[in-house]
């Protein structure tokens, strides 16, 4: 299903996403996105959808081709300090400020939100796979926050985030299990199974 431009009749409208709300580890990552109308891609969709080729590929043409794009990482202790929920819209809130065009419109991925600056907005479930702005706030979201995981990979290689990018897969458990946890876990999450205890 092709992408649409737009949601609202107004001409500067902005998509956001997040990326890494559901990682044990890292920061959770929002970008915004005023694209120009000219902006075309074909393989534009859902970062989720996309290959890390494709997304690799997408990044700096979304970047060059945006009448405007911001990025945002709200990490662990805020996190742990205002929950994720909040900490997600605040890294929304926060990309939405530094876009250099103001939005007259911002769309939403996903069903929860707060106001910004009385700017009119629309929360759209599943908003990342029907149109461009959110789609591109996703890649750009995802590549960057993907970026600053292998970064922090090197520090702490055991945990394999260059691979699992913070999420709770079997192998990142384990590895909290035998060393325990580090400066960039979320320390309010559930880092292990009930099963285990953990010395936080």
């Amino acid at each position: 299903m092709a992408l649409k431009f737009q949601y609202s009749n107004h001409k500067i409208e902005c998509g956001t996403d997040e990326a890494g709300r559901g990682c044990l580890a890292g920061p959770v990552t929002a970008a915004a996105v005023i694209l120009s109308r000219q902006f075309n891609n074909s393989i534009l969709t859902d970062s989720k959808q996309l290959s890390k080729s494709n997304r690799a590929l997408l990044k700096p043409l979304i970047e060059q081709d945006s009448i405007s794009f911001a990025v945002t990482h709200i990490y662990e202790e805020e996190i742990d300090s205002i929950n994720i929920l909040n900490a997600s819209i605040l890294a929304m809130h926060q990309s939405i400020e530094k876009l250099e065009t103001s939005p007259e419109f911002i769309i939403v991925d996903g069903n929860r939100f707060k106001p910004f600056k009385n700017i009119p907005y629309e929360t759209i479930v599943k908003g990342d796979g029907k149109y461009m702005s959110i789609a591109a706030a996703s890649v750009l979201a995802k590549t960057h926050r993907d970026a600053y995981m292998e970064k922090i990979h090197e520090e702490f290689p055991m945990y394999n985030w260059k691979q699992n990018k913070g999420y709770p897969t079997k192998e990142h458990r384990a590895a909290i299990e035998k060393y325990g946890i580090t400066k960039y876990h979320r320390k309010s999450f559930r880092l292990l199974p009930e099963q285990y205890e953990l010395d936080l």
